[in-house]
């Protein structure tokens, strides 16, 4: 698949795109959050897009490991303000929500694309989505977040993952989502322990179904500061290796929080590997 159909978007994939990280959220885990001042976190989008951000990604509720869920009336309250200002700028604008109503909020307001880190486990949600024209990012979790890091066990790592993600791929074909709408997320830190995220990293083209592209996200995460020992805000050198990697191992839309970061060490690794600068 060479395009990814995000809404108005038709974004090429020839080249890993990059997914900039915009948090509206009080406890984010890497510690930037912007909840409840609209003009900072427009600012730090702006400051994404102007970066090289090929997407934005919006989320307002945290899905952090220990996270309580977020009531919808505040989600929305968090979001739409930011999402309507940003919408306008000419760059897709993804949005990280589980929420049907919350989807179908952010669709009317321009959004080009919905994240679910359930995969698009609720019928609800699938109609929301097949009543429009974004784009759709389909995420494995184990659990939830509040309990999904107490002790997450597999048989199979690679071959749950893939079932699931084959499952909700099936889900949304059935309500006649092309495939070009869609991309996949391993979901690297839900529900996995430090082994079981390396094993996936390893084998990571192991988890693509039927060729659609995959979305990695792994910035600043904790199984880099489990490899470095390093905290939250020294994960830096970490993230952009890990990025580097992904792109290596085919990964086609790579979501971070050092976009300038990240899109230079892109350009090296394209340079040297393919003939071609980002």
């Amino acid at each position: 698949m060479r395009h990814f159909h995000c809404g108005r978007y038709r974004l090429s994939l020839v080249r890993p795109l990059v997914m900039g990280i915009v948090n509206l959220t009080p406890d984010s885990f890497s510690g930037d959050g912007l909840v409840g001042d609209v003009d900072r976190a427009i600012e730090h989008a702006r400051l994404q897009m102007a970066a090289g951000a090929d997407i934005l990604d919006i989320g307002a509720e945290s899905s952090r490991p220990g996270a309580i869920p977020t009531p919808v009336d505040e989600e929305l309250r968090r979001l739409l303000p930011v999402l309507e200002e940003i919408t306008a700028w000419g760059v897709p604008v993804s949005v990280d929500t589980y929420k049907p109503s919350v989807m179908h909020a952010a669709l009317t307001a321009g959004a080009a694309m919905i994240n679910d880190i359930t995969g698009m486990s609720q019928s609800e949600a699938l109609a929301v989505v097949a009543g429009s024209d974004c784009g759709i990012c389909l995420m494995h979790m184990r659990g939830e977040p509040g309990t999904m890091q107490q002790a997450p066990h597999y048989r199979d790592v690679l071959g749950e993952v893939r079932g699931f993600l084959a499952a909700a791929l099936a889900r949304c074909r059935a309500a006649a989502i092309v495939d070009e709408r869609v991309v996949l997320d391993p979901g690297f830190g839900f529900g996995k322990s430090l082994e079981h995220n390396l094993l996936l990293f390893r084998q990571m083209s192991q988890t693509a179904v039927d060729g659609l592209p995959l979305l990695v996200g792994v910035s600043r995460k904790s199984m880099l500061g489990a490899i470095t020992g390093r905290s939250v805000g020294e994960r830096l050198p970490a993230s952009l290796a890990a990025a580097v990697l992904a792109a290596d191992k085919g990964a086609k839309i790579l979501r971070v929080h050092d976009v300038a970061a990240t899109r230079d060490a892109l350009a090296v690794w394209a340079a040297i590997e393919q003939g071609s600068d980002q």
